[in-house]
């Protein structure tokens, strides 16, 4: 735990990143949505009306900044808290030293890292007003911050900086290190740093250190190949992930493959990838081209075989035939349809015509006797036949659409159901 105040020893440069860390709100690259004129945070500084709070999002976008920001601004000292290092006995520090102070803001970095005790130590200070909690992390606040200290704070989410935002940071750093950074050399700190500030920040002193001119090859050189922020564990991939999936049930072939070697790229296991792919060609594709899921598990066991980078390209190959397969989710709602049903609905029993007759006995009480099969019957079917128990004979759970090959199957089904009809069952 440590208070407000140099993080550096005397004599010791800070590094960039910290040595231009804003001083006042108004120097806060990014975040209008909640730091512009009206909005909520500006208003609690204007009016110094802090209330706990949890900033979400991703690395190097100012949350611990933020924070700082915030307390001096409302004149309340400020105590901080590393979830990844603290501990029960660094809350109870914190909750005395704001009692000794009056009151406090009381900083947790990476929050969620704290188990469900510990953030439930929070929770009768923040009640009593004792001090203002504010916690950071890159973690979906659902998920991971307990209901009951999520009730008690408000969540703001923060944003990636744009490209215009990393440029004013690109050129602050640049004045800061006495070097020019425009052009290539620029845009190439600006796409190894990914949106992350504190990164750019860091990859700018480092180019600068050597007294070189700047170029792209000595980005390439200094910095090493490209960093990409992505948490294949996190908000990051799953967000990637269902861009990658609505895109593939949109018929958007060029989204597809974008996401899908953004996911690779990134570090993603090729074997979720084809995991998901499954359940696309099963729920979104379905028998409106069944070919879809045949395809999609010979690319999955040929990634299985070959893994990466030999196997992406029958992922790709599946996720491109998944995007412009045609679509339907008709068996996806016949299962959803029917498991409600039984859940909702009593155990009726199997009809009498179709149980099995094992034994003597189960053929003379009629197990099966007015069966009729149906390959002795005309076309294969046997017209008038019911299947669902009594009560449910005109219950309806698969509805095929008109596309690809279920317009075939929709086909039949009506004539099936004439016949039906024609012979006494709706």
């Amino acid at each position: 735990m440590s208070a407000s105040g140099d993080l550096f020893a005397a004599g010791t440069p800070a590094p960039l990143a910290e040595r231009l860390r804003p001083h006042r709100v108004d120097e806060v690259v990014g975040q209008q949505h909640l730091l512009g004129p009206g909005k909520v945070l500006r208003m609690a500084v204007e009016r110094k009306q802090l209330h706990s709070m949890i900033l979400w999002g991703p690395p190097g976008v100012g949350k611990t900044t933020l924070a700082r920001l915030l307390a001096e601004s409302s004149g309340l000292p400020f105590i901080a808290i590393s979830a990844v290092l603290g501990g029960v006995k660094d809350i109870r520090e914190a909750v005395e030293q704001a009692r000794i102070q009056g009151q406090a803001v009381v900083f947790v970095d990476e929050v969620h890292r704290f188990n469900k005790a510990q953030q439930d130590a929070f929770l009768p200070h923040v009640e009593s007003g004792l001090f203002v909690f504010i916690g950071a992390t890159t973690e979906n606040p659902s998920f991971e911050v307990n209901a009951a200290l999520l009730s008690r704070a408000r969540v703001h989410v923060l944003q990636s900086l744009s490209e215009d935002e990393q440029r004013q940071l690109l050129a602050r750093g640049a004045q800061a290190m006495r070097v020019a950074l425009d052009g290539p050399s620029g845009d190439a700190l600006l796409a190894w740093a990914d949106g992350d500030a504190r990164r750019l920040l860091n990859a700018v002193e480092a180019v600068a250190q050597g007294g070189e001119p700047i170029t792209p090859e000595l980005v390439l050189q200094v910095l090493g190949s490209r960093q990409r922020r992505f948490d294949k564990g996190g908000d990051s991939f799953y967000d990637q992930l269902s861009a990658f999936h609505k895109s593939v049930r949109g018929s958007d072939p060029d989204a597809a493959i974008y996401w899908l070697v953004r996911m690779l790229d990134g570090g993603a296991d090729g074997k979720v990838l084809s995991r998901r792919m499954l359940a696309i060609a099963a729920e979104d594709v379905g028998l409106a081209d069944p070919r879809a899921l045949q395809l999609t598990v010979a690319a999955a066991e040929t990634f299985e075989r070959l893994g990466s980078p030999e196997g992406e390209l029958a992922l790709a190959e599946a996720a491109l035939y998944l995007a412009v397969a045609p679509k339907s989710n008709a068996g996806y709602l016949a299962l959803k349809a029917a498991r409600a049903l039984v859940e909702a609905d009593g155990a009726r029993p199997v009809p009498l015509h179709l149980r099995n007759a094992p034994t003597k006995l189960m053929k003379q009480l009629g197990a099966g006797a007015e069966y009729r099969y149906a390959h002795d019957e005309p076309d294969a079917f046997a017209a008038g036949q019911r299947y669902l128990p009594e009560g449910l004979e005109a219950q309806r759970f698969y509805e095929p659409n008109e596309r690809g090959l279920e317009a075939k199957i929709a086909e039949k089904l009506r004539r099936l159901r004439e016949s039906n009809a024609q012979a006494g069952v709706g």
